[in-house]
């Protein structure tokens, strides 16, 4: 486990749940000491990013605690549609981002409000798929870091919540639930009813462990069988279709797009096998076969030498790529440091090579990255997982730009999305979403950190940018017979 040296002073986090140690703590205590000002991890290059999220936290708390979003503009809180009548994803995605700039202050702020005024007790339609990577990785992520119980609870109560969306013929999961009745139906814009892949294959690192703190086998269960609907299923040219229906287990439609709709099916391939200490043999063969195959049709070159990742309707391919997809850099990066030869060179240029892309397109904007007006999340994870591959680094210095969202995003109460990004006098949108907190801003700070805060060997990142631990999982969870 490397330590941040120069830039950061804080000790590397390990594990801190069923008796690992504790997080920060050097005295095997579960909670960050010596913290003063803006967070002893925070000095140098790296302090302006902890002034970010600071000043990101203290206009939520001022303005919007207990909402789930803040809106910076108007200066209220903003709850959504999203999460079933829950509050507070702000404060449950900012949780783990807090601890590890070792904002002591503020994560007690949050932690009082978990404990205090987080009801679980809610009557709402939810996102299957935005509860379980926001609140059920965040509470994973800072019990595994702090060792504190209330999040541990916190999170198997929410999970058993979420089971009834499983209650189909196929046990595929439908997109949203009710928390309260457990009732459950697709999205109203999702073809034929179906199920989207992006949304169904983005629970195995959580079930896992919530399997693993609980000794209930059924969270592991229901996203095992995910991969036995799959594995029956026929691929076209191996690509995976985005919406399948949970009643008959048969793709609806063949559209096929590494990003909105397919991206985080395919980055949890990778990272179950890398959670389970390489031992989900079925993960990685799934991944790989499924690269192979984005390789061999989707992958193509702009006229301008640009590398990027093509769509896919039914055999014609849509030469686009969205923003959403600039993800699938880091993924591939991240794939290619556990590859050999051939395969680890070819998948290392792909990697720089899309990853040059989407830079390129950001520095074309000149504004801070987004997506659909939002603030940059989901694709921050890329710059990430390249800087921890040497040959890459320097694509990843400027892909996100903090001088850019200081200048373009922020605002007097907070930061907001910007509507049109190539513009220099931005409209913003009135939205500091959740994941700036969870992603854009621990991402960064890891990024621009001399050394490794959280060892790529020790941890794996949800795509909310949560930290789960490695070979904290038994073969049985990891879907081996």
């Amino acid at each position: 486990m490397c330590v941040c040296a120069g830039a950061c002073t804080s000790t590397a986090l390990q594990p801190s749940g069923e008796g690992q140690g504790a997080g920060l703590g050097q005295d095997g205590s579960n909670s960050p000491k010596g913290i003063v000002g803006v967070g002893r991890g925070c000095s140098g290059i790296t302090q302006p990013l902890c002034r970010m999220m600071k000043f990101a936290w203290d206009n939520y708390k001022q303005y919007a605690l207990g909402k789930n979003e803040l809106r910076p503009l108007t200066k209220n809180g903003h709850i959504g549609n999203m999460f079933g009548g829950l509050r507070g994803a702000t404060v449950i995605d900012a949780l783990d981002t807090l601890y590890i700039m070792e904002l002591e202050e503020e994560f007690q702020e949050a932690k009082q409000w978990v404990e205090k005024s987080f009801d679980l007790n809610v009557n709402g339609e939810a996102s299957l798929f935005e509860v379980n990577i926001r609140y059920i990785g965040g509470l994973l992520a800072t019990y595994y870091l702090t060792g504190e119980e209330v999040f541990k609870s916190k999170a198997l109560e929410l999970g058993e919540k979420l089971l009834p969306a499983f209650n189909t013929p196929t046990g595929i999961p439908r997109g949203v639930i009710n928390l309260g009745s457990g009732m459950s139906w697709s999205w109203g814009w999702a073809s034929a009813g179906s199920s989207i892949l992006a949304e169904f294959g983005t629970l195995h690192l959580e079930f896992l462990h919530l399997s693993e703190l609980s000794g209930n086998p059924v969270f592991a269960e229901k996203v095992r069988n995910i991969r036995r609907v799959l594995s029956r299923v026929e691929k076209p040219q191996g690509l995976y279709p985005n919406f399948l229906s949970p009643v008959t287990g048969s793709w609806v439609q063949h559209h096929v797009s590494i990003g909105g709709l397919g991206d985080s099916f395919y980055e949890y391939l990778i990272k179950s096998w890398l959670m389970s200490d390489k031992k989900d043999s079925e993960a990685k063969k799934m991944y790989d076969d499924a690269l192979e195959a984005i390789e061999k049709h989707l992958v193509k070159k702009s006229a301008g030498g640009l590398t990027y990742i093509a769509e896919w309707r039914g055999g014609i391919l849509d030469h686009k790529m969205g923003h959403l997809a600039c993800f699938s850099g880091g993924m591939i990066a991240l794939g290619a440091q556990h590859s050999t030869g051939d395969r680890r060179q070819r998948h290392m240029e792909l990697a720089a090579e899309i990853t040059s892309t989407c830079h390129e397109s950001y520095t074309r904007s000149g504004t801070c990255p987004a997506a659909n007006g939002a603030l940059p999340g989901g694709s921050g994870s890329s710059p990430l997982w390249i800087f921890a591959s040497p040959h890459t680094a320097g694509v990843a210095e400027g892909s996100l730009s903090p001088q850019a969202l200081e200048k373009y995003c922020r605002v007097e109460a907070g930061f907001s999305g910007i509507r049109d990004v190539y513009t220099t006098t931005p409209t913003h949108d009135n939205m500091q979403q959740s994941f700036f907190l969870a992603e854009t801003l621990k991402y960064l700070y890891l990024l621009f950190c001399e050394d490794d805060v959280l060892s790529l060997e020790d941890w794996v990142f949800n795509t909310e940018a949560h930290p789960l631990p490695i070979n904290h999982t038994d073969l049985r969870a990891a879907g081996q017979p």
